[in-house]
C-alpha cells in the first residue's frame, strides 16, 4: 500500500474519487521502466536504486506517480538485506578497538582491514576480504541495504496494484462502511466472512445466505484511538471484497484535502462489483490476526488430545451469521467453537454479546480481554449460553482447556 504523501484523489460534490492510472501505451512504459530499474540494480545497495530511480524522475509533474510505483516494487515484490561478514554493530567494534592502537593514516588502515580479513577467515570459515569489511562496515544503513531478489510483475499488474493502493488509502479515513452483499455462491460469503474475523475487523452482519448480507464494518476514525494497524487490516480487507461476484460498498470517510480542487464537508467513497479494481489475493487465501495467530502457535505445543482447526461453519442467529475463530475437536468429546473478542467500542460489545446470546449455543467458548471494559459498554458475561474465558495479551491454551474439561 502507499504512503499517505503519494495519496492522490479530488472530489465530485461529496464524493471522493481515488486517482485511477488507465492502461495506456504511456503508462504500461513508465512502469515497464521502473521494473526494468529494479532488475538492473538486483545486487545493488538501495542508495543506488534511489540514485537510479531519481535519474527517471527528472523533473517531470507526474513524479508521485513514479514514486508510488516504486514504493510497490519495493515493499512488495522485492527483498533488502543487511550483507556483511557479521553483524555491522560487532564489525565496527572490532575495527575501531583494532585500529586505537595504531597511527591513523592509509597504511594503518591496510594492515586493520588485511588482518582482520584474515582473522575472520579463519574463525568464519569462509572467505572473507578487506573489500568484505568496507562493504558490511555500514551495511545497516538503509541506504546500504542490498536487493538481493525481485520478482518482477508485469507492468499491468503493477498497475493494477497501484490503482488499488489509491483506494485503500482512502479507508484509512473511513468511520463507517456499509457492504451490501447480493445473494451470490454461498462459498463467497464464507470467504468474504472468514476475511472479516482474520483480519480482525469490527463488524455487524445481518441477513441470510438466500438475500444476501448487509455488513457493517467499524472504520479507523470511527475508534476512541485511531489505530494505524486496524486502519491497515481495513484496507488489506478490500482486495478480498473484490472476489465476491456481486456486492456494492459505501463509506463514509473524514475529509482530507484534496490535490484537485476544494474540500467538502463530508465525503462518501462508492464502488461495486463492477468497480475495475484488480485484486492480488488468490482465492482462499488465510490472513491470521495477530492474536489468532500467537494462540495456534501455542497450541501446537501443547500435549492435548483436542485438535484445533481454523475451518469452522456459520452460526446462523436471527438476521445475521456469527463466523467462531476455530474449532476445537475431541475423537471422543462432542466438538466445541471458539470466538476471540479482543477489540473495545460499546456498540460492538453490545452486538456481539447479543449475537452470543440469539445463538443459544452451549458449545461456544468465549476468549474476552481483559482489556475491555463491558460495565461501560454496559454488557455483562453473566446468564450467557457460552463458557466464557479472560485473556490478556494472548490466549493461553490452557485456560480453554479448563473450560472443555
Amino acid at each position: 500500500m502507499l504512503p499517505s504523501a503519494l495519496l492522490m484523489h479530488r472530489y465530485q460534490g461529496t464524493d471522493v474519487v481515488p486517482k485511477r492510472l488507465p492502461l495506456t501505451p504511456k503508462t504500461l512504459d513508465t512502469a515497464r521502466e521502473i521494473i526494468d530499474i529494479f532488475q538492473d540494480c538486483v545486487g545493488q545497495t538501495r542508495g543506488d536504486l534511489d540514485e537510479q530511480l531519481q535519474i527517471l524522475e527528472g523533473h517531470e509533474t507526474d513524479y508521485r506517480v513514479k514514486r508510488g510505483f516504486a514504493h510497490l516494487l519495493s515493499s512488495g515484490f522485492a527483498d533488502f538485506e543487511v550483507v556483511s561478514p557479521l553483524e555491522p554493530d560487532v564489525l565496527r567494534r572490532l575495527v575501531f578497538a583494532a585500529a586505537a592502537p595504531r597511527r591513523p593514516g592509509p597504511a594503518a588502515r591496510e594492515e586493520v582491514l588485511t588482518e582482520l580479513a584474515t582473522r575472520l577467515t579463519h574463525d568464519l570459515g569462509r572467505a572473507v576480504t578487506p573489500a568484505h569489511i568496507e562493504a558490511g562496515l555500514y551495511a545497516d544503513l538503509k541506504q546500504n541495504e542490498r536487493l538481493t531478489s525481485f520478482d518482477a510483475p508485469d507492468p499491468e499488474a503493477l498497475v493494477h496494484r497501484y490503482n488499488l493502493s489509491q483506494v485503500q488509502g482512502v479507508l484509512y479515513r473511513a468511520s463507517e462502511i456499509v457492504i451490501t452483499a447480493y445473494r451470490n455462491d454461498p462459498g463467497e460469503y464464507k470467504q468474504l466472512f472468514k476475511f472479516l474475523k482474520l483480519f480482525g475487523l469490527i463488524s455487524y452482519i445481518e441477513g441470510d445466505a438466500d438475500h444476501g448480507f448487509t455488513i457493517t464494518i467499524d472504520g479507523p476514525a470511527s475508534l476512541f484511538k485511531q489505530s494505524t494497524r486496524y486502519g491497515t487490516d481495513l484496507a488489506k480487507f478490500l482486495p478480498a471484497l473484490l472476489h465476491v461476484s456481486r456486492w456494492k460498498m459505501e463509506a463514509s470517510i473524514l475529509p482530507r484535502a484534496s490535490d484537485y480542487g476544494p474540500t467538502p464537508n463530508e465525503a462518501q467513497l462508492t464502488l461495486d462489483s463492477e468497480c475495475g479494481l484488480v485484486s492480488h489475493y488468490k482465492k482462499g487465501t488465510t490472513y491470521d490476526s495477530a492474536v489468532e495467530e500467537a494462540f495456534a502457535a501455542r497450541w501446537a505445543k501443547t500435549d492435548t488430545d483436542w485438535r484445533l482447526e481454523r475451518e469452522v461453519d456459520l452460526i446462523p442467529i436471527p438476521g445475521s451469521v456469527m463466523i467462531p475463530d476455530f474449532r476445537l475437536v475431541h475423537p471422543d468429546r462432542d466438538p466445541y467453537l471458539l470466538e476471540i473478542v479482543g477489540y473495545w467500542r460499546p456498540a460492538y460489545l453490545q452486538k456481539k454479546f447479543a449475537q452470543v446470546r440469539k445463538a443459544e449455543r452451549d458449545d461456544l467458548i468465549l476468549a474476552v480481554s481483559e482489556r475491555l471494559n463491558l460495565g461501560k459498554a454496559g454488557v455483562t458475561t453473566e446468564g450467557l449460553p457460552a463458557k466464557v474465558i479472560w485473556y490478556k495479551g494472548k490466549v493461553n491454551p490452557k485456560d480453554v482447556l479448563d473450560a472443555v474439561a
